[in-house]
């Protein structure tokens, strides 16, 4: 409307009005990607139409770190991968590479230039049980204590003036804890302000003999 009351005729109007209608644009896109992967992955889930076949985890790690090397770039963040080649996971790869994404794109949007991101994962027994501890950790900001429970619900922002400002959709953990059901798994997480965040997953693996 404004653009048609006559800022199309200025330039520099016309220029900043098409910017701010493309980048909510964008961030629409986003949400609507995000509910609809969302809504998928409960939809498969409640079917039992999830399949999880033993695959090695470190392709996962080294797929979802190069998807998000050129933002790690851009951000000055280092991303650095530590998953033995013999780690051998039941999972969906699609899925699971999706959630690491996931938690990679959040730890270096909330990451310093100059920080690392750790991606790391290793084998834990209980007894008899093996699982696969996969952790992604950060050295950015942190979130207050008072938000953790709540972090993984659809649309919460702890940061919501910040969370607008780099385009998030608001349903990235969300995304993750829900792969990780469909995993039989779990999602935690434990974080400082100041001083960074770590979001763990636990699945069904072990070590490949």
């Amino acid at each position: 409307e404004t653009l048609l009351d006559g800022a199309v005729d200025i330039r520099e109007d016309a220029v900043r009005f098409l910017e701010i209608v493309l980048h909510q644009s964008e961030r629409l896109a986003t949400i609507i990607d995000d509910l609809l992967a969302l809504s998928k992955i409960e939809e498969e889930a409640k079917r039992g139409a999830i399949a999880l076949i033993a695959g090695p985890l470190r392709p996962v790690f080294d797929a979802a770190a190069e998807t998000c090397q050129l933002q790690a770039d851009q951000a000055g963040v280092m991303v650095v991968i530590d998953c033995p080649e013999e780690i051998v996971v039941d999972m969906n790869a699609t899925l699971l590479e999706q959630a690491v994404v996931n938690l990679l794109v959040n730890a270096i949007t909330y990451s310093r230039r100059g920080d690392r991101v750790e991606v790391e994962a290793a084998v834990v027994r209980s007894g008899d049980d093996e699982k696969v501890r996969i952790t992604v950790r950060d050295q950015g900001i942190g979130i207050a204590k008072e938000h953790l429970p709540r972090l993984f619900e659809r649309f919460y922002r702890s940061d919501k003036a910040r969370s607008r400002a780099q385009g998030g959709s608001g349903l990235g953990l969300a995304i993750v804890k829900h792969i990780a059901e469909a995993h039989q798994g779990t999602v935690e997480v434990k974080s400082v302000e100041g001083k960074g965040s770590e979001f763990t997953l636990v699945v069904n693996g072990n070590l490949a003999t």
